[in-house]
């Protein structure tokens, strides 16, 4: 048989382990990894040439299903440009395997084509980089292969998940002989059985005290995904403890009748003795990156005495330089225990909530003076991105999922919020916060989900990445939404650039580009609009759930946008930049 029968045995241990996604890049030196997968019957492939793009996808995917999903591409510069991706799916906790063909050891700098150093290629980016042997003459080749799969499906599913590099030097030659079957047999697994972290007894006593002694308590929450369980304890908790929970639109907490959706706005507010007032005793914090500059800047100016960070394992961030405690569980674990063992001994002692109320008050009131602001700004307001993404949220259908993209979309939708009762779940690129897989993101959510996929992005970002939607894989269920400013929109609203003389040419790299070219190119129904009359016509035929893949262009002035974004920050109290000058 042309093909090794442990490149063959590849696909029935992903497929036992329940790797049964693969999104594959054409190429020769792959042949035999993508014939194994093609042919297994329960393991579904899809070809996407751009491997930037293919990758991306692979991520939105994997989002959606929570478990691996699978990539292979050829040998040579294809397996760099699966790097973006691999770094985002690394810092945002996403499984991934990824199998990289290469050609064998002996033929690396010997100037033959498709060739470079693969070993380790995604360095610190992935959990674990691994070498398959090019020859499987010895019977401890095919069974540290078969070993080495396992190891890596196991490693990319534990907490915290991310991408898994197995390089996979193959030889000539790649292809079966003609009506050549593959014999796909029997393969050994190795399950690795997931261990539930828990607290002490004395632990939980030593936290008690310190939760006793703080009257001012903050619950924090970074991007997280949709958590039912979760949401209800910390409404119970929030409701009988006055406890805020603050969290951007990516942490998925808005759904809480309490939640607190406007921190990025009202903390634009500097004044040193209000600040006070909301200054926590103890924060208490879980998930990945945090959007708000102005929520880091506030808990860093303003620091608790204690700061608990709950994470089952690994090695914890300190964004707010202020972590004095890391928990090694997860917070379904921490808040159901915590608030079951406060509820217990109010109940005995028949003492009520140990909450501050006025502290709890003060958030409420920040809260509502912000959602007020917003409502005020957009009553004379002219339009523009801003607007638009306003009303567009507002428009999002019900139990549908959001994908924002970099730079000022997310921004502006965390600015916006979405509203209790909106059944809608966030995702965004925020791991590293390029712009440049949101697109294809967005296309791997809509593949593996009956649920209408918004994407809410900007021109540099939506034309940057358009090879997300060059397959022939494009879902019906897939909704763009571009606001097109013909630039890079965010220069113009910081201040270092926005005061230079090179802000049109080097830094907003100004553009003419529409999208309808594009849209008809990748068969996607295309609507426009330049006011709010038409964006409102438009809403609900972009909405509507008929069969087809749509893409909603609206065309804004960047000097409006600027003008309206300097309302904003001066009715919440706010100069100077709001956000990093980091433009994604």
């Amino acid at each position: 048989m042309a093909l090794p029968q442990p490149i063959v045995d590849i696909a029935e241990i992903c497929a036992r382990k329940g790797v049964t996604e693969f999104v594959l890049s054409p190429g020769s030196r792959c042949a035999p990894l993508t014939i194994a997968l093609a042919r297994h019957p329960q393991i579904k492939t899809r070809t996407v040439s751009d491997e930037r793009s293919a990758a991306f996808i692979a991520l939105g995917m994997a989002q959606q299903l929570g478990r691996p999903v699978g990539l292979v591409c050829t040998s040579g510069t294809a397996v760099l440009n699966y790097g973006p991706a691999i770094a985002e799916a690394y810092y945002q906790h996403v499984p991934l395997l990824i199998l990289t063909a290469d050609r064998p050891p002996e033929w690396i700098e010997q100037q033959d084509g498709q060739t470079l150093n693969q070993r380790e290629v995604y360095g610190k980016h992935v959990k674990a980089s691994y070498q398959l042997p090019a020859d499987y003459v010895h019977p401890d080749a095919a069974w540290y292969a078969a070993r080495v799969l396992n190891e890596a499906i196991n490693l990319a599913s534990q907490y915290p998940k991310g991408p898994v590099h197995i390089n996979v030097p193959l030889r000539e030659p790649l292809y079966p002989a003609p009506g050549e079957e593959i014999p796909f047999g029997k393969v050994r697994i190795i399950e690795q059985l997931a261990s539930g972290a828990i607290l002490s007894p004395e632990q939980w006593i030593s936290l008690r005290e310190v939760w006793d002694d703080c009257d001012r308590k903050l619950i924090v929450v970074g991007q997280y995904p949709d958590s039912p369980a979760l949401l209800e304890v910390l409404r119970q908790m929030q409701s009988e403890m006055q406890i805020p929970v603050v969290g951007d639109i990516i942490s998925n907490t808005h759904t809480l009748p309490g939640a607190y959706r406007y921190a990025d706005s009202f903390l634009m507010r500097k004044e040193e003795a209000w600040q006070e007032t909301l200054r926590p005793d103890l924060l208490i914090t879980f998930g990945n990156s945090v959007i708000s500059k102005n929520l880091k800047l506030f808990l860093r100016k303003n620091k608790p005495d204690f700061h608990w960070h709950l994470q089952p394992s690994g090695t914890a961030a300190d964004p707010f330089q202020t972590v004095t405690h890391v928990l090694p569980v997860g917070p379904e674990y921490f808040f159901g225990t915590l608030f079951a063992d406060l509820d217990y001994q109010h109940f005995l002692s028949g003492d009520e909530a140990d909450g501050d109320g006025a502290y709890f008050r003060d958030w409420q009131k920040a809260e509502q003076e912000a959602a007020r602001r917003l409502g005020k700004l957009f009553r004379g307001a002219a339009f523009g991105d801003f607007g638009a993404v306003v009303e567009v949220m507002n428009s999002l259908p019900d139990n549908s999922i959001l994908h924002v993209a970099n730079s000022m979309p997310v921004r502006y939708a965390n600015f916006a919020g979405l509203q209790p009762q909106q059944r809608v779940e966030v995702f965004a690129n925020r791991g590293t916060s390029g712009i440049d897989g949101c697109t294809a993101t967005a296309v791997g959510a809509a593949l593996q989900t009956g649920k209408v996929v918004v994407l809410l992005t900007g021109d540099v970002a939506f034309f940057y990445d358009r090879n997300g939607l060059w397959h022939n894989y494009l879902p019906p269920n897939l909704r763009i939404v571009l606001l097109n400013n013909h630039g890079g929109g965010i220069f113009r609203l910081i201040d270092g650039p926005a005061g230079q003389p090179e802000l049109e040419e080097y830094f907003e790299t100004r553009q003419v580009l529409r999208a309808e070219r594009a849209a008809g190119d990748f068969g996607l129904e295309y609507l426009s609009c330049q006011t709010l009359e038409e964006l409102l016509k438009h809403l609900p035929a972009f909405f509507a759930s008929d069969g087809k893949a749509k893409l909603l262009e609206i065309e804004t002035d960047p000097q409006v946008n600027a003008q309206v974004y300097r309302q904003f920050k001066e009715l919440n109290g706010g100069s100077g930049a709001s956000f990093t000058q980091n433009a994604s």
